[in-house]
């Protein structure tokens, strides 16, 4: 195996999936790449203040000798600290195409409201 593949190697042992967060009107949104990854692969609970998203990607060992290898493979477990502002009983979750998609509503209470001058 050459140097550029073992340094390939050991940086595939950290990698988690990517992730992106974003905020909208009282929903916050996760979008978390998990291609190889079966619905029926990933478990996403929540306690406390803590969700957790665990799962395991299976892919087939290809052929012959990896000269690069940046698809992760195996179990990955990825968790996020939630406030007391998320609505715990109304989070959704969606898998299309390899993404899975979080949406974590805010309490009605924790929105922002426009407050009426009189």
């Amino acid at each position: 195996m050459n140097e550029i593949s073992k340094r390939t190697e050991e940086k595939i042992a950290v990698v988690q999936p990517s992730c992106n967060i974003c905020e909208d009107e009282g929903v916050v949104k996760l979008s978390i790449e998990m291609p190889g990854v079966s619905r029926d692969g990933i478990d996403v609970s929540v306690e406390k203040n803590e969700m957790v998203i665990v799962g395991k990607a299976d892919e087939k060992e290809a052929e012959g000798t990896y000269i690069i290898r940046e698809r992760r493979r195996g179990e990955f477990r990825k968790r996020f600290i939630i406030d007391e502002t998320i609505d715990r009983d109304r989070i959704e979750a969606t898998m299309i195409n390899g993404v899975l998609s979080l949406t974590l509503n805010l309490k009605e209470a924790a929105k922002p409201r426009k407050i009426e001058i009189r």
